[in-house]
């Protein structure tokens, strides 16, 4: 006697037989569907050929779909590959344009160096997992930490221009000071020029700075590109920046603005890279001796 509960082979037999018979008027449509498309096609190669046709349309149709689901998740792989060939490229164009600089320098020089290592910078993909742009001092958080190799005061950009600094990481992810936030400031300088100034953001559209404290001789137009300077141990020199919009001009101060549209959209911030100055600690070093050496002897002396 089978135990109460517990479901026996001849039980499972009997709901086997009760579905046949309860569905057995659509077995036998479809027995005789079959069996009359066979006798349809069987002797007419017209029919033959507008069968074969259809069935390699609907096929078609089906591994299309499939193939298009697939694709759909393969975009994350396919996405990580494309944000780290990125990277690849933005290393490689910075150790350009220090060649470059190099090389013109060299010129004017007496003698010349065969050989000179110009991996200053590299790069570290991360992507945008919390993202804030409507607060009076914005912060975001990417995905890579201290295990990755991110660290405080390290630059962070997108594929259109500079979006913060990393201000705090954790094993698996970090903090960044956004753009938008006053409390950071960005060295930066109209592109093909040596005016620089200071980009601050002013509190108000999320997609517009104010480049502050330029010389009052600047030479400057509307569309002139804005870039960073290279006057930190951050960012390289000539990572694009904003474009020059409008200027605030005051005609009896020394120093003058001009409002620049940020190149970063901050409303759809995804995918970011860590900017990694492999000379930063030299530099800093340096800075703190050259302080220390100004505060023993502050005249120079």
């Amino acid at each position: 006697m089978a135990r109460p509960g517990r479901v026996t082979a001849s039980h499972c037999m009997n709901e086997l037989i009760g579905f046949l018979v309860r569905h057995s008027k659509w077995f036998v449509f479809a027995f005789f569907v079959v069996i009359s498309c066979m006798l349809l096609f069987k002797d007419d190669p017209y029919r033959q050929h507008v069968y074969i046709t259809s069935a390699g349309r609907l096929a078609s149709t089906a591994y299309k779909g499939a193939n298009n689901v697939t694709s759909y998740f393969n975009l994350h792989e396919i996405n990580d590959d494309l944000n780290r060939r990125n990277a690849e490229l933005q290393a490689e164009i910075v150790r350009l344009r220090e060649t470059i600089d190099w090389m013109q320098e060299a010129g004017y020089a007496d003698t010349m160096e065969v050989e000179r290592d110009v991996r200053h910078f590299d790069f570290i993909v991360a992507h945008v997992i919390n993202n804030s742009i409507a607060h009076p001092y914005n912060y975001l958080t990417i995905n890579k930490g201290s295990k990755d190799g991110v660290k405080p005061e390290l630059g962070v950009i997108d594929r259109n221009g500079v979006v913060g600094i990393v201000s705090n990481t954790g094993p698996n992810s970090a903090r960044v000071i956004s753009l938008l936030n006053p409390h950071f400031r960005l060295s930066c300088k109209i592109k093909r020029s040596d005016y620089f100034g200071s980009l601050v953001w002013d509190g108000g559209s999320p997609s517009e700075a104010m480049l502050e404290e330029l010389p009052r001789h600047t030479q400057f137009k509307v569309g002139d590109t804005i870039v960073t300077s290279g006057y930190s141990a951050v960012f390289p020199a000539g990572l694009p920046v904003g474009v020059v919009i409008d200027d605030d001009t005051d005609k009896n101060q020394n120093f003058f603005s001009l409002r620049i549209r940020l190149l970063a959209d901050f409303t759809t911030l995804s995918n970011v890279q860590v900017v990694v100055n492999n000379q930063a600690d030299e530099l800093r070093a340096l800075r703190a001796g050259e302080e220390n050496d100004s505060k023993k002897n502050p005249f120079g002396n």
